[in-house]
């Protein structure tokens, strides 16, 4: 019997054979082909093609492998020889602030003071008196000229009240920890010569004790108190409304910019319960990654009922929560060991701003270590980032028994040397972000001073010598979500007048690569399912237009995303692409 089945296989060709997926209805939902597929595996780190099914990579390898998987429903992609990666991964951003920045001004290109106040000085013609006319990304350092007059650097509301005095103005700074607003919106705050700097905040005032109308990290609050109490006026259905526009536009950005996960660097309860409502619905089309920003009484009832892994296949995880303990160097809010070193003449000695008190954020570490989540602290300046690293250090000594917690630092950006063999050493993930390197570099060296700058601002190979893991990403709507230029940066360190700052610093390409994938995936214990292409991993995929680790470092920025997969779907094409 044995003999006849033989003689009767024998003559099933070797394509029929090869077929069996198919003739077993495992055909794969779709299939890439004639790429260069880097899996970011070290047994079989490029491939020609891929095969997904049910949202799961299914095969990996050549072509012809790929070819039993073809059914007559199999969505086929030819990359023509393009480069397909592990899909991007942003290591830290501000989702729902990416989403707002869609909504309102968008500073971030202005070239100087009295383009903001023609910009505003329009939306205020159009405006309802009354209505809060809103802006973002400024930033007073990159600015030609130089405004004038000025405190610091910053201009001083005058103009801006001018064209705009029955609407309350609020612009946030580029980095999100300074705000300035105009007469109106200061007479609604309460802010007048008279008003105390908050703890960890400051009310930037003229010589005459005036606020210019700048509000430095807590002393936001001012303002954002009085723009809550307006928009609590407004229907819920309109704010309801106004946040899911939120969710979709930063969705769409991320999707075309080859964004598969998202990581989210604080968001509060309600937004995660309309993340959630979103996921299990399948109405979220982008991996969320969620870091928790509420009180510690808040936290400390709620935790069990927001820890969520995997949520809505896949979509949503929260377990982690986030902390800020400084603010950032370019309004001089971060906490430094020593002065600022450009300081104008008469200022007193600053080291920047602790935001949040140490025994606090001790309390949360404790909530964190005992409940399972990761604890990520803001921390820019070599003084906050010291602190946030003695109190991770305390935690674990306290919690021998608790291993391998891949607690983060998120920025770590100014570091005293003492400083940076800690991070290998306790195990805690540097979350980093290339862009912030060129975009800061013009004035880090006036900031710290040479010796500090070179000694500890964006030291990556430092970092990765003392073992750590360095993460990457964007801190959107702080910069472009756009990890193409962020990993130019990350690469080359190269400044818009050709310099590059502290070359030796430099990530290689694949280093560069595995920040944004397999090192994220990494930082939030997602290693098992993204980060890299293996069967059994997600069908998480970006095809770019151009191989980012061999073309010549100039033209990466012109690479442009082709498409962007997400559990085996095509949800962005680039232009021109079927």
């Amino acid at each position: 019997m044995v003999r006849i089945l033989n003689a009767c296989l024998r003559p099933l060709s070797l394509a029929l054979i090869l077929g069996l997926p198919v003739l077993l209805g495992q055909s794969a939902d779709l299939v890439l082909r004639n790429g260069k597929l880097i899996t970011l595996e070290a047994g079989a780190p490029r491939a020609q093609a891929l095969a997904a099914r049910g949202g799961k990579i299914v095969a990996i390898g050549t072509d012809r492998q790929m070819q039993p998987f073809i059914g007559s429903s199999t969505q086929v992609i030819d990359l023509g020889g393009r480069l397909a990666i592990p899909g991007f991964i942003e290591g830290h951003g501000h989702f729902m602030g990416l989403g707002n920045s869609k909504m309102v001004l968008n500073l971030r290109d202005v070239k100087n003071w009295d383009q903001i106040v023609a910009m505003v000085a329009a939306a205020a013609r159009e405006a309802k008196p009354g209505t809060w006319i809103l802006g973002r990304g400024w930033h007073q350092a990159k600015w030609d000229p130089p405004p004038s007059p000025n405190v610091q650097g910053f201009p001083v509301h005058d103009a801006l009240s001018k064209v705009s005095p029955h609407n309350p103005v609020l612009l946030t700074h580029a980095s999100g920890h300074a705000i300035f607003a105009n007469a109106e919106a200061m007479r609604l705050a309460g802010v007048d010569k008279n008003t105390p700097n908050p703890p960890g905040g400051e009310i930037l005032k003229d010589a005459q004790g005036n606020p210019i109308g700048v509000l430095n990290e807590t002393a936001q609050q001012l303002a954002s108190r009085a723009l809550n109490s307006y928009r609590s006026h407004l229907p819920s259905a309109e704010i309801a409304a106004e946040a899911r526009q939120q969710v979709d536009l930063a969705v769409r950005e991320c999707l075309s910019k080859g964004i598969t996960t998202f990581q989210d660097a604080g968001s509060a309860f309600g937004t995660v319960d309309l993340l959630k409502e979103l996921a299990n619905a399948n109405k979220l089309d982008l991996r969320l990654w969620v870091m928790l920003r509420e009180p510690n009484a808040r936290l400390a009832s709620n935790l069990s009922k927001y820890y969520l892994v995997g949520a809505g296949d896949q979509h949503l995880t929260v377990r982690a929560i986030k902390r800020q303990i400084d603010g950032a160097l370019g309004s001089r809010g971060a906490w430094l060991l020593a002065p600022y070193s450009d300081l104008p003449a008469g200022t007193p000695n600053l080291s920047g701003m602790n935001t949040e008190d140490l025994g606090d954020i001790r309390k949360t570490a404790e909530l964190a270590i005992n409940n399972g989540f990761q604890l990520c602290v803001h921390a820019i300046g070599d003084r906050a980032n010291r602190e946030v690293l003695n109190i991770y250090e305390a935690a674990f000594k306290e919690h021998p028994d608790k291993k391998n917690l891949r607690w983060r630092i998120e920025h770590a950006q100014h570091l005293d040397a003492a400083d940076i063999p800690r991070f290998g050493l306790l195990g805690v993930i540097a979350s980093m972000q290339g862009i912030h390197c060129t975009s800061d570099a013009p004035y880090v060296i006036a900031r710290l001073g040479l010796k500090r700058a070179e000694e500890g601002a964006y030291v990556w190979q430092k970092l990765m010598k003392s073992g750590a893991v360095v993460s990457n990403g964007t801190d959107t709507p702080v910069e472009d979500v756009d990890p193409i230029a962020c990993f130019h940066a990350s690469v080359s360190r190269k400044l818009k007048d050709g310099s590059v700052f502290f070359p030796d610093q430099r990530m290689s390409r694949m280093e560069a690569l595995r920040s944004y994938t397999a090192d994220n995936a990494y930082s939030a214990f997602e290693e098992d399912s993204k980060g890299s292409l293996k069967v059994g991993k997600l069908a998480d995929i970006t095809v770019l237009s151009k191989d980012i680790l061999t073309i010549p470092e100039d033209e990466i920025p012109t690479t442009k995303v082709d498409y962007t997969i997400v559990g085996g779907k095509v949800m962005y094409r680039g232009e021109g692409r079927k």
